[in-house]
């Protein structure tokens, strides 16, 4: 009975150890996987924290695209206004009608022209004729004058010699002598009139005469002034004017819109500026027409505007339709080689920081490196590198936000 109970307690007792070693061994091995977890990912977090794509640095053209926006213009649209007050007596355009150019379009009423133009003709007249009456006038009394003093200084020689050999006193000599003064002061009066062989009075009657030609010629001018005339080819595009109706001085009375041509003008920021140029093929697409029409860049202002600080830029379309007004909703996309055979990179892949610029630059052991470097121009999707990087080089495109200098990446893909 001893022997059956010693037996039993032996027994008990290796089930214990038994259980102890497997619990300790469980523990053991439990301890061990979660040091190696620990180290694994330890490992991890040291050598491979993010996957990027990354791409190779080559020389490519800069692009970028530019839309345009603007209004279709005629080449002209002329304000036909009254010169003179008036009624006017005559309409020959209505809305809408061909024109061309010299066309008379409008006739005010010339009554009181004609009638001043027939005053200044009869004072011309008068003019003229006093110019003649003058002239024949002063020549007649120069003539006489001229002949009076050769009497005079005749008649004065012959008393001298009468003189000298005693036949006549020296009372007489004298007052033969005052006669030849006063025909010699007569003379010298009327050739001190005498203007390059011109009396002054003949002169002045000229000038009025010219005087009294120039208001005639004037009177003319304002006659024909009143026949309003189309200035160029086109179509009345406005029309406030009636027969009967009294305009004033400066009155829109028609407008005429010369479409043989047409531009699109729009506004232009300072930064596209350097794709643009004079001369440059567009194409311009007009929703409204549901049409496509080519054309050409024929300026660029060379100031902006002081309010807007923008450009002006005016495209010439080659071949206008005639259904083609103008105030129509026009656009246009050029794209335009900023630079050709640069190194650039996408603009996703440039980051700022504290007013430094750079790029995540993958070597080949996968190691980052933040690299800070200069950029030029700027595309539609890409940067210009001016300094900083080296073609062949390759930098990180994507999850840039969990890089940082020094650690080891997996690659996702190569561009």
């Amino acid at each position: 009975m001893n022997y059956q109970f010693l037996k039993n307690n032996n027994k008990n007792k290796l089930l214990l150890v038994s259980g102890f070693v497997l619990v300790f061994c469980l523990g053991f091995l439990i301890v061990y996987q979660v040091k190696q977890k620990s180290t694994v990912g330890a490992g991890t977090v040291k050598n491979k924290q993010t996957t990027v794509d990354v791409l190779t640095i080559k020389r490519n053209d800069l692009i970028k695209n530019i839309s345009l926006s603007g209004q279709t213009v005629p080449k002209s649209q002329v304000d036909i206004a009254a010169k003179y007050l008036g009624k006017v007596v005559t309409v020959n355009g209505d809305l809408g009608q061909a024109v061309s150019e010299g066309q008379i379009l409008i006739v005010q009423d010339t009554k009181d022209s004609d009638n001043s133009i027939r005053q200044n003709q009869a004072a011309y007249q008068q003019a003229a004729a006093d110019t003649v009456t003058t002239e024949v006038s002063v020549n007649a009394n120069y003539s006489k004058a001229q002949a009076d003093y050769q009497r005079a200084l005749d008649s004065y020689q012959r008393y001298k010699t009468i003189y000298d050999i005693g036949g006549i006193s020296k009372e007489q000599l004298d007052a033969n002598s005052q006669q030849l003064t006063a025909a010699k002061t007569a003379l010298d009066l009327l050739a001190n009139q005498m203007n390059s062989g011109i009396a002054a009075s003949i002169t002045s009657a000229q000038a009025a005469a010219a005087k009294a030609q120039y208001s005639v010629d004037a009177m003319k001018t304002q006659r024909e002034d009143l026949f309003l005339r189309a200035p160029c080819s086109g179509v009345i595009g406005y029309r406030q004017v009636e027969v009967g109706s009294m305009v004033s001085v400066g009155q829109k009375l028609l407008s005429i819109v010369d479409n043989s041509e047409f531009y699109v003008d729009c506004q232009v920021a300072a930064e596209d500026l350097p794709a643009l140029k004079v001369g440059m093929k567009v194409e311009v697409k007009m929703d409204a027409l549901g049409k496509t029409l080519p054309g050409k860049v024929i300026y660029i202002s060379p100031t902006s505007d002081s309010q807007t600080q923008v450009f002006s830029l005016r495209i010439a379309l080659d071949k206008p339709t005639p259904e083609l007004k103008g105030g129509i909703y026009a656009q246009t996309n050029i794209a335009s080689v900023l630079r050709q055979n640069t190194l650039i990179v996408p603009k996703d892949a440039v980051l700022e920081k504290s007013g430094k610029i750079y790029v995540y630059v993958i070597n080949s052991q996968n190691e980052v490196e933040e690299r800070g470097v200069q950029v030029g121009g700027s595309g539609d999707l890409n940067v210009e590198i001016l300094s900083g990087l080296n073609e062949g080089e390759q930098i990180a495109i994507s999850n840039l936000s969990r890089l940082s200098s020094g650690m080891v990446v997996s690659r996702g893909g190569n561009q």
